[in-house]
């Protein structure tokens, strides 16, 4: 899920107000000047936001590949640790020291947006804009992806009704339907019911937009051909004989890629410093691979000298994707990685209660380093560099913050405080100065995790042993039974997409730290034969948020101006 983290900060003005008084420039003339697109590349969407042609990102194919800079974090509170915020302001930073750089994030996802985190957009000064645009429907992405997700499965139910002639077992149909809101109610559902002329009723249910393979495809094809291919590899169920049926068989690929001919193309925005940014597709990392497209992330490549992108939640989800998915996927090459942390989080992790974050405990801000120190140690296995991007809250201590470096120090990775929620770029500066000098004095050595050829079982318990500190993985028979299936049927070369709580190491979303020696229940696997990869689900993690108690869409208000309030 996309993070702002941006509350506990002073500043009069809320993210909203400080949005809405930027200065934006005209997009096709950011395009232009800035990026040097052509105006007939450029597709707006309003004054502020647009689509790039693909026909155009294609003709950059020859120019030569960027820095890449990958921002992650720590493993995070509820609230977020500010790695949207981040990713902003250390692309602002870049651009004042001179730099040419560009950032791509994900787009937020309307059930967070109204839910418990609010929009994801950065927060402070270090926000991209439109804000509004951009937290609710922006360029209609989601829209067209849940269409296209939701024209598949109308096509499974209609072929069933119209006397089944590939024979689908109904009972074991696995393509669910999707929206872009957090809803437990449709967890579980049946349909089809009402009596003959509706179909056949059977079990089913429905994943947040963000969760469904179709995210996922369009965030890793590389061109339209791609997409379509991928759209026809999803298995959507199986025959009576057991042997899968794809989109292909059920000739639904072609129009899903129709309804997704646009949602492929890039979003071009800016920040409140007038530096572009692509923010396009948004996977969750805690349930699908947390990374902005691939498509957007090459383009930029090609467009700038310095790429800052991000991927979701902690480096053990989002960052292990980015590597050893989305990379090994899209053929990138990251040259760095920024490791976002916080005193407030350290502090969780050191021992303190979530109600008392707010008060001075340097010994528990050193106890939580255990926490930021496997992150580090789980970054450099990836061959990159590290540096320590310490995210400056109003709260934190002269103490605590003196815990942090001397707890860097001892890790030997760099640190630096930085404070671009309340000055922008300018706040980040000695950050893009140790980002830049790193990249120039220690070259990568990006390498994944595993290998293609190992089996899935291995993969998953590699992962799980490597990045998270686990004993092992454990799981049913029948779990074991559909793994092995799934490496018998030709599919023992897809990376694992592990989705588990974004608070824990663990399973278990209580167990802070840095934990180790625990088993790693895998209860359930997902095959996403367009994405390409193999979803292990973990403990009791869920594809459909809910609600919390007092969500934020019960702030959120049109007021007297027409303008929206309550959207943070």
């Amino acid at each position: 899920m996309p993070d702002s983290a941006t509350a506990q900060h002073t500043d009069p003005k809320s993210d909203i107000e400080i949005a809405r008084q930027a200065r934006m420039r005209p997009v096709v003339e950011l395009a232009e000047e800035v990026l040097g697109i052509p105006a007939e590349a450029v597709e707006p969407y309003g004054h502020h936001k647009a689509k790039i042609g693909l026909s155009y990102i294609e003709s950059l194919a020859a120019r030569g590949q960027s820095k890449l800079i990958l921002v992650s974090a720590i493993t995070p509170t509820p609230a977020g640790e500010g790695k949207t915020t981040t990713t902003v302001g250390l692309g602002d930073a870049l651009n004042r020291i001179g730099k040419n750089a560009l950032i791509c994030l994900r787009e937020p996802s309307l059930g967070p947006c109204f839910g418990m985190k609010g929009g994801a957009a950065g927060g402070g000064y270090a926000q991209v804009v439109p804000m509004e645009d951009i937290n609710l429907h922006f360029t209609g992405d989601f829209h067209a992806i849940g269409a296209a997700n939701n024209l598949l499965a109308a096509m499974i139910d209609n072929h069933v009704y119209w006397s089944n002639p590939l024979d689908i077992d109904t009972r074991r149909v696995t393509w669910r339907r999707a929206v872009d809101m957090n809803d437990r109610a449709l967890r579980g559902v049946v349909t089809s019911l009402g009596g003959v002329a509706n179909g056949f009723a059977r079990e089913g249910g429905f994943d947040i937009t963000v969760a469904s393979e179709v995210m996922a495809i369009l965030c890793l094809a590389s061109d339209l051909d791609d997409l379509q291919r991928r759209l026809g590899n999803i298995v959507i169920g199986y025959r009576r004989d057991r042997t899968p049926v794809t989109a292909r068989d059920l000739e639904a690929n072609g129009a899903m890629a129709v309804l997704l001919k646009d949602a492929i193309k890039p979003n071009l925005v800016q920040t409140l410093e007038n530096n572009p940014a692509f923010v396009h597709g948004g996977p969750f990392a805690n349930i699908a691979h947390g990374c902005n497209s691939v498509i957007a992330t090459r383009a930029a490549g090609k467009l700038a000298d310095y790429v800052v992108t991000e991927a979701g939640f902690g480096a053990d989800l989002g960052a292990e994707k980015f590597l050893d998915i989305k990379c090994r996927k899209g053929g990138l090459e990251p040259d760095l990685a920024v490791l976002v942390a916080t005193v407030r989080a350290l502090k969780m992790h050191g021992g303190v209660a979530r109600s008392a974050l707010g008060g001075e405990d340097a010994r528990a801000v050193r106890a939580g380093g255990a926490n930021m120190a496997r992150h580090v140690a789980n970054l450099r296995r990836f061959g990159l560099p590290v540096v320590v991007a310490l995210n400056k809250f109003s709260a934190d201590t002269a103490a605590e913050v003196g815990q942090v470096f001397e707890a860097c120090a001892e890790l030997r990775v760099p640190v630096v405080e930085c404070d671009h929620w309340a000055r922008g770029g300018e706040g980040a500066i000695a950050l893009a100065e140790e980002v830049a000098g790193q990249i120039d004095a220690d070259g990568a050595d990006y390498r994944p995790l595993y290998p293609d050829d190992m089996p899935l079982w291995e993969k998953m318990g590699t992962v799980a042993r490597t990045i998270y500190g686990a004993e092992d993985v454990v799981a049913d028979d029948n779990v074991r039974k559909r793994i092995a299936e799934l490496q018998d049927s030709g599919y023992g070369h897809f990376p694992v997409c592990m989705a588990k709580t974004q608070y824990s190491y663990t399973a278990d979303a209580t167990r802070m730290g840095a934990p180790s020696g625990f088993e790693l229940p895998i209860r359930e696997v997902r095959l996403c034969g367009g994405a390409e990869f193999v979803i292990a689900i973990c403990g009791e993690i869920m594809t459909m948020p809910g609600l919390p108690r007092r969500p934020a869409a019960t702030q959120i208000r049109l007021g007297a101006d027409g303008h929206i309030e309550g959207l943070f």
